[in-house]
Formats: C-alpha cells, structure tokens, sequence
C-alpha cells in the first residue's frame, strides 16, 4: 500500500510539474544573465543572443570620460561576439562573481584570449591578452532589457603597449 501511495503522488507531482526545466527559457534574472554569459557571451553561440535579449537593449558603457550609451539589438550583440572572436579568437571566459537583487544581476569576468585581430590600432602578435569587466544586467519578462559594463580599458593599453614595446623594430639592410 506504501509503494502505491509514493508511486501516486510522484505520478501526481510529475504532472503537474514543467515537463522539463531545460525545455523553458529561464525567466529568473540569475538564470536569464547565466544563461547568455554561458552560450553567447563566451563565444560557443552568439545567435542563441535572441534566446536573452529583449528586441532592443540599452547598453551603457561607462568610462572615465563619460557615458554612452548604444541601443543593441540580438543581431547587433551577435555581431559584436563575433567581433571579440575574430580580435582575441577563442578565448576563455570565466565569471568571478554574480549577485543577484530583484531584476538586476551583478557580474564581473575576466576574459583570456590572444592578440589576432587589431586592437587599439596595434597590428596582431598572437601574444595572450586578458581583459576584466563588470556589468549590471536588468532583466524583465525572462529577457535582458538594459546593461551598464565597465572595463578595464587600461589594463588592455598597457598590454597592448608592453606588446609594442617587445615587438622587433624595423630591419635596414
């Protein structure tokens, strides 16, 4: 009678539950922004971008010098992805930290990758380049629909600069 009882109610709790939680786009925000930095921000899927974004995302880049801000669309973020892999090729990315508070998620990354497309106007080399950032996500109805990024722009110059530096200057004959 036990056995029947336990097979009935999971029987029970199985219908009524989602068929499968994989099956269903996230919709809490820790899930929305895992799920984009695990597949389009790290380079494995920049199309799946329309799977997290809301049709048009305010993207505000903050600097020392100001801030823009860009309306980015999925097919414009995808583009973008493939912008860092055509410049850093397959790189590593890995989350540090993430903290979530209502519809806002906080993370910062670093990211590692080599030098094979023009940076800040320095030809390739090949060499390792590592970059940090931070964004703010908001996210509402299962979709991103605003970011603010900061990023470690200097750290990057002086890479690039060390680079240059180490790069053999020009042969006379």
């Amino acid at each position: 009678m036990r056995t029947s009882l336990l097979t009935t109610l999971m029987v029970i709790a199985c219908a009524a539950a989602p068929a499968s939680a994989a099956a269903r786009a996230p919709s809490e925000p820790k899930a929305v922004v895992q799920g984009f930095l695990d597949t389009v921000r790290t380079g494995r899927d920049p199309d799946a971008v329309a799977r997290y974004f809301a049709p048009q995302v305010l993207a505000h880049q903050i600097t020392s010098e100001g801030e823009t801000t860009v309306v980015r669309t999925p097919k414009d973020y995808a583009a973008h992805v493939r912008e860092f892999l055509a410049t850093y090729g397959q790189f590593s990315f890995e989350v540090a930290d993430m903290i979530a508070q209502g519809d806002r998620v906080f993370v910062w990354w670093r990211q590692h990758g080599h030098h094979v497309g023009t940076v800040g106007g320095e030809h390739p080399t090949g060499a390792p380049l590592a970059s940090i950032a931070a964004a703010i996500y908001q996210v509402s109805g299962g979709r991103i629909t605003e970011y603010w990024i900061l990023e470690d722009r200097k750290g990057l110059d002086l890479q690039l600069q060390q680079l240059a530096e180490q790069a053999p200057g020009p042969t006379h004959p």
